[in-house]
């Protein structure tokens, strides 16, 4: 059984499932993907269906009745991946914002000894493309406020691609997670440092997506800024 899983959650992703699974089993690596749908009704869980016709082994699908958050889809990732003994369980957005050959990094990090490995936009050499300069602004700036406030050194506190060892994901209480949207991303790094695991930044270049609307909204946007306000104090 393969060692490695990636969970990609689906909302309306029609224009890029396909092509994203390919990419991650074009890597050759042992790579095995999650997709966990909230009921997409533009039929993306039957466009996953299909495809694991060719890779029954590979490929593997999580439906939810409800849109319920980007936080909550991956802790039912996490659930999933643990109760089957995947060892690295990585986080990956459907739209290739993420680029899959990365995920051979983010891996390369994690079996060099870090706990949790990010790939960070703004450490050195990361890179943002195509994003409007307002837009790269604020995430910037975002993570720089985590930092001040949480006392972290992490360059790229909302980034959402992630590999996490096993251990990480069973030593943090997954029903204590409160926050679904960036503040998400957050509260997962805050509390695995806090546990004392190590966590190493890789540098990527993040590419906007190409195909489908974007899921950020002020509502995410404030839950965050408030969010890390309450993980100072809890």
């Amino acid at each position: 059984m393969s060692q490695k899983l990636v969970i990609i959650p689906t909302y309306n992703e029609c224009g890029n499932i396909e092509n994203i699974l390919h990419a991650v089993m074009d890597l050759d690596a042992g790579f095995h993907v999650l997709v966990v749908d909230d009921s997409s009704p533009d039929g993306t869980a039957d466009l996953v269906r299909k495809k694991q016709i060719d890779f029954p082994e590979e490929i593997h699908l999580l439906e939810r009745e409800e849109k319920t958050g980007l936080g909550t889809a991956y802790i039912a990732g996490f659930r999933w991946a643990l109760s089957r003994d995947y060892k690295y369980i990585f986080e990956m957005d459907a739209d290739f914002s993420h680029n899959p050959k990365d995920l051979l990094r983010l891996h390369d990090a994690c079996e060099k000894g870090a706990d949790m490995s990010v790939g960070s936009r703004y450490t050195k050499n990361g890179k943002v493309s195509n994003w409007p300069i307002l837009r790269v602004l604020m995430s910037y700036f975002a993570s720089m406020y985590v930092r001040m406030i949480l006392w972290i050194r992490v360059m790229d506190a909302t980034a959402g691609f992630v590999c996490y060892t096993d251990d990480v994901l069973r030593e943090i209480d997954l029903d204590e997670i409160e926050f679904v949207g960036y503040a998400f991303q957050i509260e997962m790094k805050y509390k695995a440092i806090k546990k004392g695991f190590k966590l190493v930044e890789v540098p990527i270049t993040f590419i906007d997506r190409q195909v489908g609307q974007s899921k950020m909204s002020m509502n995410i946007f404030t839950e965050a800024f408030l969010g890390v306000i309450k993980m100072k104090f809890q």
